[in-house]
């Protein structure tokens, strides 16, 4: 029953969140030099090993493919070999699969809160909802990035990948409902972060065709790099305290080797992620000692820092029927808020009759569970039951509007639970464990009601459906698999932390200035890089992937830079 029950939450989320709508042109781009990593060579040897295609990886490695060999694995697939897969008619299936192949790897942290992580060539730019905002001038100057090369990355990524989006009537709407509530002032189009509403890019173009970071591959030099897929790496092998190689297995069982050529300034680099790059450190016996030899993994460097500093930005929603037909959209309009919030929002989903029966079903199923009773009055939960029914149809007709917070200050651990790469590991998030955390959720829960409540946005609101059928609604539903509270209806700091989900803008791990130095090489031992989110102190900007994407080219041009010029000199 308790695995049922996680599928059908999950698949609930997925549509009721709108995580993404993926839609893929007729002709995907092909790659000679991306092949599945049981066609390799028992042993291999490059300059640069990249762990993890993902979406700082691929520009890294495209990057560093112009003055390098470089060699780049991934566990997941290909987002290319089947479009029908990833097909807007196919969102929720896409999501919610649970086989080996699939493109995401769902998680529970220890929290309640249920997660995911990319498993395939573009990461998390496969999977997202495809926004696209780049990081304040703070965010760059603290990180201590050139600003010039930094913003040179940006617009490289940005003349392959990112776009102006389409408004239409319901992002209009929350536009406008925004500015109305206060978040000014307006900034129009931009990719910059600025506070006030503003419109952000997107990695779909004007046909809905989405742009992962897997295109960055168009610009490695071909006959330089290697890209394998299905290629989980064990771990990384070290002499005396400097990587020199790996161990990979592919889909078959058998297990590789790749080491570094002999030339100096050869590096390995971890872009896992930020569930990645930890647990494959700590796999590779970088990590705390006491629990690395808990687990008989043989220490080679003593590291208590290692998968500490685990935050995810909590994300609550309101979800809000509309009485008139709306536009499939994702996250275009954002505030920016001066307290810390941004507020976002998405539309419109053709989810098919599976969907329709799974919603019907919902209020029984939350409302008749054993043991729980219902917390409200009988007037409550007809109005809940109302909504819902007025949800339930093949296309959802309504939205979504949403509020992340900033930082976020809270933040956790990650921990082992195996020695297999293809497990997930322990992962505890302390959702709103700092106070400061639970304010800025409470007033961006305010701005949403807000906006919910302004004269913009009343064309999508049903006059017999006030906002606090729309708590009611959210707190029946089953979001997540956290305590449950009665005074949630009525105290907006209950209802962040009963109905907190994940936006997926989890990092830390490996932060900068503990795990590794500025330059993102691992303090301690040689050879070893960690280039990817897990270094990250706060998300940047309202959406990292821009971000993440920008990284993975700064590092690459910086690291074949300095190659090349010492290397004449």
């Amino acid at each position: 029953m308790g695995w049922v029950y996680e599928q059908f939450i999950w698949a609930f989320l997925v549509g009721c969140t709108f995580l993404s709508v993926l839609s893929y042109p007729d002709e995907a781009p092909k790659y000679p030099f991306v092949r599945e990593a049981t066609s390799a060579p028992p042993i291999l040897s490059y300059d640069y090993i990249v762990i993890g295609g993902g979406t700082c990886g691929c520009p890294l490695a495209a990057s560093l493919s112009q003055g390098a060999r470089v060699l780049v694995l991934e566990r997941g697939g290909s987002p290319y070999t089947n479009p029908e897969q990833i097909n807007i008619k196919n969102f929720v299936n896409s999501l919610s699969d649970i086989s080996p192949s699939s493109f995401s790897q769902q998680f529970i942290s220890r929290d309640g809160v249920l997660n995911a992580r990319a498993r395939v060539l573009g990461g998390g730019s496969v999977l997202n909802a495809g926004f696209y905002s780049r990081a304040s001038s703070r965010y760059i100057r603290e990180s201590g990035w050139n600003e010039t090369l930094a913003k040179d990355s940006y617009e490289w990524v940005e003349k392959k990948v990112a776009f102006e989006p389409p408004m239409l009537q319901w992002q209009s709407a929350v536009r406008d409902g925004l500015l109305e509530a206060g978040v000014l002032p307006y900034n129009g189009f931009t990719f910059d972060h600025l506070y006030g509403t503003k419109v952000g890019g997107t990695i779909f173009d004007n046909e809905g065709n989405r742009h992962t970071a897997a295109d960055l591959l168009e610009h490695a030099d071909p006959k330089r790099i290697s890209v394998y897929l299905y290629a989980t790496v064990q771990k990384i092998l070290f002499k005396y305290n400097s990587a020199y190689g790996i161990i990979f297995k592919d889909a078959f069982g058998v297990m590789h080797r790749a080491y570094l050529s002999t030339k100096p300034k050869n590096e390995i680099i971890l872009s896992a992620g930020a569930i990645g790059s930890p647990q494959l450190l700590m796999l590779s016996g970088i990590g705390p000692a006491n629990h690395l030899q808990a687990h008989g993994i043989k220490v080679v460097l003593d590291q208590p820092l290692v998968g500490q500093g685990m935050a995810d930005n909590p994300m609550n929603v309101l979800v809000v029927p509309s009485p008139v037909p709306v536009e499939v959209s994702l996250i275009q309009t954002v505030g920016i808020t001066k307290f810390g919030g941004f507020i976002e929002t998405a539309s419109g989903l053709s989810l098919g009759h599976s969907w329709s029966e799974r919603l019907q079903g919902i209020f029984e199923f939350a409302s008749n569970q054993s043991g729980q009773p219902s917390t409200f009055p009988p007037e409550a939960e007809e109005s809940v039951a109302d909504t819902i029914r007025s949800l339930a149809n093949p296309t959802l007709k309504g939205g979504v509007i949403l509020e992340k917070i900033i930082g976020p200050r809270s933040t956790g651990h990650l921990e082992l639970i195996t020695t297999n790469p293809s497990d997930n590991p322990s992962v505890t998030f302390n959702y709103f464990q700092d106070p400061e955390d639970l304010r800025m959720c409470v007033e961006g829960m305010k701005t949403i009601i807000d906006v919910i409540n302004s004269k913009s946005f009343s064309k999508f609101r049903y006059p017999n459906m006030p906002v606090q059928a729309l708590i009611d609604l959210m707190l029946h539903l089953p979001v997540n698999l956290r305590p449950k509270h009665a005074n949630a209806a009525f105290s907006l700091e209950q209802y962040c932390i009963d109905t907190v989900l994940t936006i997926w803008h989890y990092h830390g791990g490996c932060k900068s200035g503990k795990v590794v130095d500025h330059n993102y090489k691992v303090i301690g031992v040689e050879a070893l890089r960690v280039v990817d989110g897990s270094t990250f102190y706060r998300s940047p900007g309202t959406n990292p992937q821009a971000t993440v994407m920008m990284l993975g080219r700064y590092m690459g041009e910086k690291i074949v830079k300095r190659r090349f010029f010492r290397g004449r000199k």
